[in-house]
């Protein structure tokens, strides 16, 4: 028996198509062709700041054990769903599969660690795959070549979480999803902590439905594979569910922020997080958008809290120059019209700085509050006339309402990668063995 490592990405168009689906339908070709799944299919994002991403930036591995006799039929099959369902008219989707037998070597897993936190190339992924003799295939200009050989690198060893995705009938495609709100609101009621996401709290919108023309009716993000499928059971449709499939994946896990000592680090689409000092009061610009300066040592940056972002904004905007925090998300080229600049995810307060007023101070004699006499002049009481030529003002300390910790934007704008509040302190390791193997039936199903 070969251990077989299948990773793909770019099938979709923000016209048609998706991923995941052309995952579900290989499912169930390969369960036919015999062979067995040592891992829930794998769902993984990459970096979401590249400019050529698709809609959710997500690829895909398949880790699978079969005879080598169907090793080949195993690639045929691959290859043949991608062709017969990804958007090959579309100026933009350029699939690409890869198939690595055995051990993944670490080269593939430092490369899978860069796709996600930041910028490779085709060219890297084609070398790599030549070096260590995995077979690549690319459609047009394969593309997804980065992300197949990506996906199949990022064991998700450490925190991850799981997705269950249920997939619409074809003739609903496109229509409006007929999800129940209720039992969204229900189902987010019941499972608590163990799911996320579901519901925007600030506006009460849905947010396990897409938007767009994918074939995806719905899909829950919780901490367990029996998890999601207890929170599927809750939700109620008014139209048929053509299949579903449970993901692993590092989705809730910010696997894309890398830490970077100084602000003079910062490169362009790469996402960061980068300590610094408020070196300015946030400004509100058109459309709501608040925008302000961190600095330290080696630099200065702009960061920005978008409207749609809510209590992130809202955060931002009771920042004060000389407050420590540390600014998670995703560095946007420079233009001519603005600076370098890091759209915000999130927000660590590390540190409040003290805000101090100044007041005149109170006549020694009556009480009275004293008015200035001019600059250097000193104080005088209007009341009883006590002239004080060296009194000063008298430093106060305002009080804060903000206070150290964690700030996320909301849920509804949240990226696929964004660790929400509620995982804090749920992180996990993995915990699905390499040599055992998954029933088909506990992530699986065709109605």
């Amino acid at each position: 028996m070969n251990r077989m490592y299948i990773g793909f990405d770019d099938t979709d168009s923000p016209r048609t198509g998706c991923t995941t689906y052309v995952t579900a339908l290989l499912v169930q070709r390969l369960r036919e062709l015999g062979v067995s799944f040592i891992d829930y299919p794998n769902l993984i994002r990459l970096n979401p700041n590249v400019p050529w991403k698709t809609r959710g930036n997500g690829a895909i591995c398949l880790r699978i054990m079969c005879e080598e006799s169907l090793v080949e039929e195993v690639k045929e099959s691959v290859v043949e769903a991608i062709e017969e369902n990804a958007d090959l008219s579309y100026d933009g989707t350029d699939p690409g599969v890869v198939f690595i037998l055995n051990d993944i070597p670490n080269q593939i897993q430092e490369f899978a660690n860069r796709t996600i936190q930041g910028i490779v190339t085709v060219k890297e992924a084609v070398q790599l795959t030549r070096m260590f003799g995995a077979e690549a295939v690319g459609f047009k200009k394969g593309r997804g070549i980065i992300g197949g050989l990506a996906a199949i690198g990022e064991e998700l060893k450490g925190d991850h979480t799981y997705e269950i995705i249920t997939y619409r009938t074809p003739e609903n495609r496109g229509k409006l999803r007929r999800v129940i709100a209720s039992s969204v609101t229900e189902m987010n009621r019941r499972m608590g902590y163990l799911t996320f996401n579901n519901i925007d709290l600030e506006t009460n919108r849905i947010l396990i439905t897409p938007r767009g023309p994918d074939p995806i009716l719905y899909g829950i993000r919780g901490e367990h594979p029996d998890v999601v499928k207890r929170a599927h059971r809750i939700v109620r449709v008014e139209e048929p569910i053509e299949r579903w499939v449970i993901f692993r994946t590092n989705q809730g896990t910010d696997a894309h922020l890398k830490e970077v000592d100084s602000i003079s680090e910062l490169k362009p689409c790469n996402p960061v997080a980068v300590r610094g000092i408020v070196a300015d009061k946030p400004r509100i610009i058109s459309g709501g958008h608040v925008i302000f300066s961190i600095q330290d040592e080696s630099g200065r940056v702009d960061c920005a809290a978008y409207a749609p972002t809510g209590r992130l904004k809202d955060t931002a905007k009771m920042l004060r120059d000389g407050d420590l925090i540390e600014a998670f998300g995703g560095v946007r080229s420079p233009s001519t019209r603005n600076p370098l600049t890091i759209n915000l995810e999130k927000i660590q307060i590390i540190k409040i700085a003290p805000q101090i007023t100044y007041r005149n101070p109170q006549c020694p004699k009556c009480g009275k509050r004293m008015t200035s006499m001019g600059k250097d002049k000193g104080f005088e009481c209007e009341r009883c006339g006590l002239h004080g030529p060296y009194m000063k003002k008298i430093p106060i300390e305002l009080q804060r309402s903000l206070k150290p910790g964690i700030y996320v934007t909301s849920s509804r704008s949240q990226r696929h990668l964004t660790k929400p509040l509620s995982r804090y302190g749920l992180e996990k390791e993995r915990t699905v063995k390499s040599n055992g193997c998954i029933p088909y039936e506990d992530f699986y199903r065709v109605y």
